[in-house]
Order: structure tokens, then C-alpha cells, then sequence
């Protein structure tokens, strides 16, 4: 097995990225305060294209070279917006026509695995904060609540790590 060059990886070029069709996903960061896990929220939403970011409250925003770090340039191509409150960002994009759903261990949450998003209606997903997890507030706000399901003792995952697996999951449905 032979791994392939960064020639043969066929990556856009900044205009050809800002250009491409994007999947039809914006993700919330909800007062997240690492700025690793900013970059790497980033470096997801690059890789699947999505429509955008939307960072909240004290989540840092770029440039910063802690963001830059982990996010290794997708700064540059992601779209992102700042709104001062995650309440703010959620009615925006409701009114927007978007359907806002928080990533989150809440009452009524669908299992991920269960969760099938509606492929004529945009969607936003809300993370929240690496200790409190989404604020509640916001939980008022949102039409739904997708859960990852989780076997072991904590039932918790880093942001980034649940960033990547809520984001490919719905970009494989959306796709199929």
C-alpha cells in the first residue's frame, strides 16, 4: 500500500473552496473556551464543506496562532460569524429557516444513529461549553436535541471529537 502525495489529494485551492457547493450545516459553538478545539472545529468544518461556523460568547475567534495551530489554515476558508450570544446566533438562524438542534445529553434527545435530517430545510447544530455543555437558555431555544450514544463511565466527549462524529454522520445521510 502506497500513501497518496498531497499533489494526489486533489485539495481546492481557497477560491475553489469559497466557490464549491457546501453542505447545507452551520455549527454553534456555545461558549467553548479551548482554542484548540476552536481550530479543530475549524479543520471538520473544512473538510466537509460545510455552509459555516458561528462562534458565541467568550469562544475565541480567529486570528489567533492557538486557533491557527490546530485549524492549519481552514480559518481561511470556513465562513464564520460572531455573535455576542448563543441566544442571539439561534434566533438569527431560525429566522433564517434553519431547524437549530443542540448536541446534547437533554430529555427527549434523538440517538444519533436514529437521527434523520430533513434534506430540504438547512441545518445549524449547537455545541456547548467543554464543562457545562450547551446552555440552557439556549436548550429552550432549539427545535431538538440530537444525543451521541455512549457506552462507558463518562459520557463525555471533547467537543472536537463529537464535532467529528455528529458532522460525518449527517453529512453521510445528507449525502445518501
Amino acid at each position: 500500500m502506497r500513501k497518496l502525495s498531497m499533489d494526489e489529494l486533489g485539495r481546492k485551492t481557497i477560491e475553489e473552496f469559497r466557490a464549491a457547493e457546501k453542505t447545507p450545516l452551520v455549527l454553534v459553538l456555545d461558549n467553548v473556551r479551548s482554542m484548540h478545539n476552536v481550530g479543530s472545529v475549524f479543520r471538520t468544518a473544512d473538510a466537509f464543506l460545510t455552509q459555516g461556523i458561528i462562534l458565541c460568547g467568550y469562544t475565541p475567534v480567529p486570528p489567533h496562532r492557538d486557533i491557527q495551530k490546530t485549524a492549519l489554515g481552514a480559518t481561511e476558508t470556513v465562513h464564520w460569524q460572531y455573535y455576542a450570544t448563543t441566544t442571539e446566533a439561534v434566533t438569527a438562524l431560525k429566522e433564517a429557516g434553519y431547524r437549530v438542534l443542540a448536541i446534547e445529553q437533554a430529555e427527549n434527545s434523538v440517538m444519533l444513529d436514529q437521527f434523520q435530517p430533513a434534506g430540504d430545510q438547512p441545518l445549524a447544530l449547537v455545541f456547548g461549553n467543554e464543562v457545562s455543555g450547551v446552555d440552557g437558555e439556549v436548550m429552550k431555544l432549539v427545535d431538538g436535541c440530537i444525543e451521541i450514544p455512549q457506552l462507558g463511565m463518562k459520557h463525555s466527549l471533547n467537543i472536537s471529537v463529537s464535532t467529528g462524529i455528529v458532522v460525518w454522520d449527517i453529512f453521510v445521510k445528507l449525502k445518501k
